[in-house]
Protein backbone atom coordinates (compact mmCIF):
# COMPACT_ATOMS: atom_id res chain seq x y z
CA UNK A 1 0.00 0.00 0.00
CA UNK A 2 0.88 3.76 -0.53
CA UNK A 3 2.27 5.61 2.47
CA UNK A 4 0.82 8.68 0.36
CA UNK A 5 -1.59 10.48 3.07
CA UNK A 6 -4.98 10.12 2.17
CA UNK A 7 -6.91 13.63 0.57
CA UNK A 8 -9.18 14.74 2.66
CA UNK A 9 -12.10 14.28 -0.05
CA UNK A 10 -11.41 10.84 0.03
CA UNK A 11 -13.98 8.56 1.12
CA UNK A 12 -13.79 4.99 2.18
CA UNK A 13 -16.86 3.08 0.41
CA UNK A 14 -17.73 0.14 2.44
CA UNK A 15 -19.18 -3.15 0.69
CA UNK A 16 -22.32 -3.45 -0.46
CA UNK A 17 -22.77 -6.76 1.71
CA UNK A 18 -21.32 -5.53 5.04
CA UNK A 19 -23.54 -2.88 4.28
CA UNK A 20 -26.84 -4.84 3.95
CA UNK A 21 -25.95 -6.98 6.70
CA UNK A 22 -26.45 -4.33 9.53
CA UNK A 23 -29.57 -3.83 10.85
CA UNK A 24 -31.28 -0.63 10.26
CA UNK A 25 -30.34 1.99 12.55
CA UNK A 26 -32.58 3.36 15.53
CA UNK A 27 -32.71 6.67 17.37
CA UNK A 28 -31.86 6.46 21.26
CA UNK A 29 -34.98 6.79 23.43
CA UNK A 30 -35.81 10.29 23.96
CA UNK A 31 -35.14 11.59 27.45
CA UNK A 32 -38.38 12.26 28.99
CA UNK A 33 -39.84 8.63 27.87
CA UNK A 34 -41.91 10.52 24.58
CA UNK A 35 -42.73 7.92 22.10
CA UNK A 36 -40.85 8.39 18.89
CA UNK A 37 -42.96 8.45 15.21
CA UNK A 38 -41.61 7.54 12.47
CA UNK A 39 -41.41 10.61 9.89
CA UNK A 40 -43.50 8.53 7.36
CA UNK A 41 -46.54 8.33 10.66
CA UNK A 42 -45.55 11.92 11.29
CA UNK A 43 -46.03 13.40 7.43
CA UNK A 44 -49.13 11.43 7.24
CA UNK A 45 -50.64 12.68 10.41
CA UNK A 46 -49.95 16.61 9.07
CA UNK A 47 -51.27 15.95 5.88
CA UNK A 48 -54.81 14.34 7.81
CA UNK A 49 -54.66 17.65 9.85
CA UNK A 50 -54.55 20.06 6.97
CA UNK A 51 -57.40 18.47 5.20
CA UNK A 52 -59.55 18.73 8.77
CA UNK A 53 -58.80 22.34 8.75
CA UNK A 54 -59.44 22.57 4.95
CA UNK A 55 -62.49 21.43 4.81
CA UNK A 56 -63.69 23.14 8.12
CA UNK A 57 -62.40 26.55 6.69
CA UNK A 58 -63.10 25.23 2.77
CA UNK A 59 -66.52 27.81 2.73
CA UNK A 60 -64.73 30.93 4.55
CA UNK A 61 -61.37 30.31 2.06
CA UNK A 62 -64.13 30.45 -1.29
CA UNK A 63 -65.29 33.44 0.43
CA UNK A 64 -61.73 35.29 0.73
CA UNK A 65 -61.14 34.36 -3.11
CA UNK A 66 -64.23 35.40 -4.19
CA UNK A 67 -63.53 39.04 -3.09
CA UNK A 68 -60.57 38.91 -4.37
CA UNK A 69 -59.27 40.96 -7.61
CA UNK A 70 -60.10 39.04 -10.32
CA UNK A 71 -57.54 37.12 -12.18
CA UNK A 72 -55.91 34.05 -12.56
CA UNK A 73 -55.24 33.34 -8.90
CA UNK A 74 -59.11 34.06 -8.39
CA UNK A 75 -60.60 31.89 -10.49
CA UNK A 76 -57.50 28.70 -9.72
CA UNK A 77 -58.43 29.71 -5.82
CA UNK A 78 -61.90 29.78 -6.75
CA UNK A 79 -62.04 26.30 -8.64
CA UNK A 80 -59.75 24.59 -5.79
CA UNK A 81 -62.04 26.00 -2.79
CA UNK A 82 -65.38 25.65 -4.55
CA UNK A 83 -66.38 20.91 -4.46
CA UNK A 84 -64.58 21.26 -0.65
CA UNK A 85 -66.82 24.04 0.33
CA UNK A 86 -69.85 22.37 -0.92
CA UNK A 87 -68.89 19.46 1.04
CA UNK A 88 -68.65 21.02 4.05
CA UNK A 89 -71.69 23.56 3.96
CA UNK A 90 -73.58 20.05 3.08
CA UNK A 91 -72.14 18.37 5.93
CA UNK A 92 -72.76 21.70 8.18
CA UNK A 93 -69.43 22.31 9.80
CA UNK A 94 -69.23 25.71 9.70
CA UNK A 95 -71.43 25.31 12.99
CA UNK A 96 -67.88 23.45 14.18
CA UNK A 97 -65.94 26.96 13.52
CA UNK A 98 -68.81 29.28 14.82
CA UNK A 99 -68.74 27.17 18.08
CA UNK A 100 -64.92 27.35 18.34
CA UNK A 101 -64.47 31.17 17.67
CA UNK A 102 -61.91 30.90 15.17
CA UNK A 103 -63.54 31.59 11.98
CA UNK A 104 -63.16 35.36 12.77
CA UNK A 105 -59.35 35.45 11.68
CA UNK A 106 -60.04 34.33 8.07
CA UNK A 107 -63.38 35.69 7.48
CA UNK A 108 -65.04 38.99 6.53
CA UNK A 109 -62.94 42.59 7.19
CA UNK A 110 -61.74 43.06 10.67
CA UNK A 111 -62.56 46.10 12.62
CA UNK A 112 -65.33 47.86 13.59
CA UNK A 113 -66.99 51.12 15.43
CA UNK A 114 -65.10 52.76 18.77
CA UNK A 115 -66.19 56.13 20.52
CA UNK A 116 -64.12 58.17 22.25
CA UNK A 117 -65.14 62.00 23.44
CA UNK A 118 -67.21 63.88 26.04
CA UNK A 119 -70.69 62.47 26.02
CA UNK A 120 -73.59 65.24 25.51
CA UNK A 121 -74.29 66.63 29.05
CA UNK A 122 -77.83 67.78 29.02
CA UNK A 123 -81.34 66.77 27.64
CA UNK A 124 -81.48 65.91 23.82
CA UNK A 125 -82.28 68.22 21.51
CA UNK A 126 -85.84 69.03 21.26
CA UNK A 127 -86.67 67.34 24.64
CA UNK A 128 -88.98 68.82 26.87
CA UNK A 129 -88.28 70.05 30.95
CA UNK A 130 -90.77 71.48 33.47
CA UNK A 131 -91.63 75.27 33.92
CA UNK A 132 -89.57 76.77 36.74
CA UNK A 133 -92.31 77.20 39.64
CA UNK A 134 -94.76 74.57 38.67
CA UNK A 135 -94.79 70.86 40.02
CA UNK A 136 -97.19 68.16 37.95
CA UNK A 137 -97.67 66.60 41.07
CA UNK A 138 -99.26 69.33 42.85
CA UNK A 139 -101.50 70.16 39.96
CA UNK A 140 -99.40 72.88 38.72
CA UNK A 141 -99.40 74.30 35.11
CA UNK A 142 -98.90 71.45 32.38
CA UNK A 143 -95.14 71.37 31.71
CA UNK A 144 -94.50 72.90 28.14
CA UNK A 145 -91.35 72.22 26.04
CA UNK A 146 -89.23 75.22 26.02
CA UNK A 147 -88.13 77.14 22.44
CA UNK A 148 -84.48 76.43 22.61
CA UNK A 149 -81.39 77.45 19.87
CA UNK A 150 -79.48 73.93 18.91
CA UNK A 151 -75.98 74.65 20.14
CA UNK A 152 -73.70 75.62 16.87
CA UNK A 153 -71.89 72.43 16.09
CA UNK A 154 -68.68 75.08 15.14
CA UNK A 155 -68.72 75.84 18.57
CA UNK A 156 -68.66 73.18 20.85
CA UNK A 157 -68.48 72.61 24.50
CA UNK A 158 -68.23 69.98 26.64
CA UNK A 159 -71.39 69.95 27.54
CA UNK A 160 -72.02 69.68 23.44
CA UNK A 161 -69.51 68.21 21.70
CA UNK A 162 -69.03 67.84 18.29
CA UNK A 163 -69.94 64.82 17.05
CA UNK A 164 -67.46 63.80 14.11
CA UNK A 165 -67.45 60.05 12.59
CA UNK A 166 -64.02 58.76 10.50
CA UNK A 167 -64.66 56.04 8.42
CA UNK A 168 -61.74 54.19 6.05
CA UNK A 169 -60.07 51.27 5.07
CA UNK A 170 -56.99 50.29 6.39
CA UNK A 171 -55.13 53.23 5.50
CA UNK A 172 -58.23 55.19 6.97
CA UNK A 173 -57.57 53.09 10.33
CA UNK A 174 -53.61 54.83 10.26
CA UNK A 175 -55.18 58.08 9.92
CA UNK A 176 -58.51 57.64 12.31
CA UNK A 177 -55.80 55.83 15.03
CA UNK A 178 -54.13 58.92 15.56
CA UNK A 179 -57.25 61.87 14.27
CA UNK A 180 -59.39 59.88 16.86
CA UNK A 181 -57.70 60.71 20.20
CA UNK A 182 -56.31 63.94 18.90
CA UNK A 183 -60.18 64.79 18.67
CA UNK A 184 -61.79 63.09 21.97
CA UNK A 185 -58.32 64.85 24.05
CA UNK A 186 -59.55 68.74 23.07
CA UNK A 187 -62.69 67.70 25.45
CA UNK A 188 -65.07 69.15 23.13
CA UNK A 189 -65.40 66.63 20.38
CA UNK A 190 -66.66 63.14 20.74
CA UNK A 191 -64.71 61.25 17.58
CA UNK A 192 -66.46 57.99 16.28
CA UNK A 193 -63.68 55.50 14.63
CA UNK A 194 -65.44 52.75 11.95
CA UNK A 195 -62.15 50.98 9.95
CA UNK A 196 -62.12 48.17 8.13
CA UNK A 197 -59.48 46.24 6.50
CA UNK A 198 -59.12 45.39 2.57
CA UNK A 199 -62.94 47.40 1.83
CA UNK A 200 -63.72 49.91 -0.10
CA UNK A 201 -66.25 50.93 -2.84
CA UNK A 202 -66.04 48.55 -5.79
CA UNK A 203 -67.02 44.99 -3.86
CA UNK A 204 -69.47 45.72 -1.94
CA UNK A 205 -70.10 42.11 -2.16
CA UNK A 206 -67.28 41.41 0.22
CA UNK A 207 -68.20 44.71 2.29
CA UNK A 208 -71.37 47.07 1.65
CA UNK A 209 -69.46 50.37 2.91
CA UNK A 210 -73.12 52.09 1.66
CA UNK A 211 -75.29 50.36 4.08
CA UNK A 212 -73.21 50.22 7.37
CA UNK A 213 -72.00 54.45 6.69
CA UNK A 214 -75.73 54.52 6.70
CA UNK A 215 -75.91 52.41 9.72
CA UNK A 216 -73.32 54.79 11.69
CA UNK A 217 -75.33 57.72 10.54
CA UNK A 218 -78.05 56.45 12.48
CA UNK A 219 -76.24 55.47 15.49
CA UNK A 220 -73.75 58.40 16.05
CA UNK A 221 -75.59 61.50 14.14
CA UNK A 222 -72.28 62.96 12.84
CA UNK A 223 -72.25 66.66 12.14
CA UNK A 224 -68.84 66.08 10.74
CA UNK A 225 -67.51 62.93 8.34
CA UNK A 226 -64.32 62.64 7.46
CA UNK A 227 -63.26 59.67 4.81
CA UNK A 228 -60.43 57.67 3.72
CA UNK A 229 -60.97 55.19 1.23
CA UNK A 230 -59.71 54.13 -1.42
CA UNK A 231 -56.66 51.80 -1.40
CA UNK A 232 -58.27 48.49 -2.38
CA UNK A 233 -60.54 50.16 -5.45
CA UNK A 234 -58.61 49.94 -8.40
CA UNK A 235 -59.79 46.50 -9.16
CA UNK A 236 -62.66 45.37 -11.91
CA UNK A 237 -66.36 45.67 -10.92
CA UNK A 238 -67.55 42.54 -11.06
CA UNK A 239 -70.78 41.46 -13.52
CA UNK A 240 -72.00 39.92 -14.99
CA UNK A 241 -70.31 41.15 -17.16
CA UNK A 242 -67.22 42.16 -15.43
CA UNK A 243 -66.02 45.82 -15.83
CA UNK A 244 -62.08 45.97 -16.10
CA UNK A 245 -60.02 48.30 -13.99
CA UNK A 246 -58.55 49.53 -16.97
CA UNK A 247 -61.64 49.77 -19.71
CA UNK A 248 -63.36 53.22 -19.91
CA UNK A 249 -66.74 52.67 -18.21
CA UNK A 250 -64.97 51.54 -14.65
CA UNK A 251 -64.73 55.31 -14.14
CA UNK A 252 -68.16 55.79 -14.59
CA UNK A 253 -69.22 53.52 -12.31
CA UNK A 254 -66.36 54.44 -10.32
CA UNK A 255 -67.26 58.06 -9.86
CA UNK A 256 -71.13 56.80 -9.58
CA UNK A 257 -70.05 54.99 -5.95
CA UNK A 258 -68.45 57.61 -5.06
CA UNK A 259 -70.96 60.25 -5.79
CA UNK A 260 -73.15 57.56 -3.74
CA UNK A 261 -71.15 57.72 -0.84
CA UNK A 262 -71.33 61.28 -0.67
CA UNK A 263 -74.61 61.87 -0.76
CA UNK A 264 -75.22 59.57 1.93
CA UNK A 265 -72.16 60.87 4.30
CA UNK A 266 -74.31 64.64 3.83
CA UNK A 267 -77.73 63.15 4.42
CA UNK A 268 -77.92 64.11 7.65
CA UNK A 269 -76.43 67.68 7.02
CA UNK A 270 -73.00 66.72 8.27
CA UNK A 271 -69.69 68.61 7.06
CA UNK A 272 -67.67 66.13 4.55
CA UNK A 273 -64.25 65.66 4.69
CA UNK A 274 -62.73 63.12 1.82
CA UNK A 275 -58.84 62.89 2.59
CA UNK A 276 -57.17 61.42 -0.48
CA UNK A 277 -54.75 58.19 -0.87
CA UNK A 278 -50.96 59.42 -0.25
CA UNK A 279 -48.44 58.52 -2.33
CA UNK A 280 -47.13 55.01 -3.08
CA UNK A 281 -43.99 53.48 -2.99
CA UNK A 282 -44.97 50.80 -5.61
CA UNK A 283 -45.32 52.89 -9.31
CA UNK A 284 -48.41 51.01 -10.64
CA UNK A 285 -50.24 51.21 -7.06
CA UNK A 286 -48.98 55.12 -7.64
CA UNK A 287 -50.61 55.20 -10.71
CA UNK A 288 -53.77 53.48 -9.40
CA UNK A 289 -54.22 55.58 -6.62
CA UNK A 290 -53.76 58.71 -8.37
CA UNK A 291 -56.45 57.17 -11.15
CA UNK A 292 -58.90 56.73 -7.57
CA UNK A 293 -58.18 60.56 -6.23
CA UNK A 294 -58.74 62.18 -9.59
CA UNK A 295 -62.48 60.37 -9.41
CA UNK A 296 -62.83 61.82 -6.04
CA UNK A 297 -61.43 64.98 -6.10
CA UNK A 298 -64.07 65.63 -9.46
CA UNK A 299 -66.96 64.06 -7.19
CA UNK A 300 -66.09 66.27 -4.51
CA UNK A 301 -66.53 69.57 -6.21
CA UNK A 302 -69.81 68.08 -8.20
CA UNK A 303 -71.53 67.05 -4.85
CA UNK A 304 -74.15 69.74 -3.70
CA UNK A 305 -73.08 70.81 -1.24
CA UNK A 306 -69.12 71.00 -2.07
CA UNK A 307 -67.28 67.93 -0.48
CA UNK A 308 -64.03 69.02 0.93
CA UNK A 309 -61.03 67.15 -0.44
CA UNK A 310 -58.11 66.81 0.98
CA UNK A 311 -54.88 65.48 -0.64
CA UNK A 312 -52.25 64.15 0.86
CA UNK A 313 -49.64 63.83 -1.99
CA UNK A 314 -47.38 66.55 -0.48
CA UNK A 315 -47.93 66.44 3.42
CA UNK A 316 -47.48 62.53 3.15
CA UNK A 317 -44.78 62.80 0.18
CA UNK A 318 -41.92 65.14 -1.71
CA UNK A 319 -42.91 68.35 -2.53
CA UNK A 320 -43.43 67.25 -5.89
CA UNK A 321 -46.02 64.89 -4.89
CA UNK A 322 -43.73 62.18 -5.16
CA UNK A 323 -43.44 58.91 -2.43
CA UNK A 324 -40.63 59.82 0.62
CA UNK A 325 -40.58 57.56 4.21
CA UNK A 326 -39.74 60.53 5.77
CA UNK A 327 -41.31 64.19 5.78
CA UNK A 328 -40.61 67.32 7.94
CA UNK A 329 -43.25 68.16 9.96
CA UNK A 330 -44.97 71.66 11.13
CA UNK A 331 -42.66 71.50 13.68
CA UNK A 332 -39.67 71.10 11.84
CA UNK A 333 -38.70 67.26 12.61
CA UNK A 334 -38.18 64.80 10.75
CA UNK A 335 -40.70 62.06 11.03
CA UNK A 336 -40.82 59.06 9.56
CA UNK A 337 -44.62 58.09 8.05
CA UNK A 338 -44.52 55.43 6.09
CA UNK A 339 -44.41 51.55 7.09
CA UNK A 340 -41.37 48.71 4.96
CA UNK A 341 -44.58 48.36 2.72
CA UNK A 342 -44.47 51.37 1.08
CA UNK A 343 -48.27 51.50 1.80
CA UNK A 344 -49.22 52.17 5.16
CA UNK A 345 -48.95 54.73 7.42
CA UNK A 346 -46.97 54.57 10.67
CA UNK A 347 -48.58 56.32 13.45
CA UNK A 348 -46.38 59.23 13.03
CA UNK A 349 -47.74 59.34 9.09
CA UNK A 350 -51.03 59.04 10.89
CA UNK A 351 -50.46 62.07 13.11
CA UNK A 352 -49.30 64.45 10.04
CA UNK A 353 -52.50 63.70 8.27
CA UNK A 354 -54.88 64.16 11.52
CA UNK A 355 -53.14 67.22 12.00
CA UNK A 356 -53.27 68.15 8.22
CA UNK A 357 -57.52 66.85 8.77
CA UNK A 358 -57.88 68.66 12.19
CA UNK A 359 -56.24 72.26 10.72
CA UNK A 360 -58.88 72.05 7.96
CA UNK A 361 -61.72 71.74 10.32
CA UNK A 362 -60.64 74.99 11.75
CA UNK A 363 -60.45 76.82 8.53
CA UNK A 364 -64.11 75.48 7.91
CA UNK A 365 -64.96 77.43 10.95
CA UNK A 366 -64.75 74.86 13.90
CA UNK A 367 -63.18 76.16 17.32
CA UNK A 368 -61.33 73.14 17.93
CA UNK A 369 -58.46 73.93 20.40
Amino acid sequence: MSDAPTPPHHVDWEPQSEFASRAPAELPPAADDRERAPWRHVLKLGAAAFAVWFLLYAPTLQHNAQVSPVGTRRTVSLDVTGPVAAVSRALQLSHIVSITGRGSGLGGPSGGLTVSGPRPGGQPVGGSLPKSGSNPKQGGTKPTTPTTVPPDPKEPTAANPLRVLIVGDSIGIDLGDALQPDLAQTGVVTAALDGRVSTGLTRPDYFNWPAQLAADLKSQNPQVVVIMIGANDAQDFLGPPDTPYTSPQWNTLYAQRVAQFMQIAQSGGATVVWVGMPPMQNPGLNAQMSDVDAVVQQQAVKTHPPVTYLSTARSLGTAQGGYTAFVTNGAGQVVNVRTPDGTHLTPGGGQVAAQQVIAELQTLGYKIP
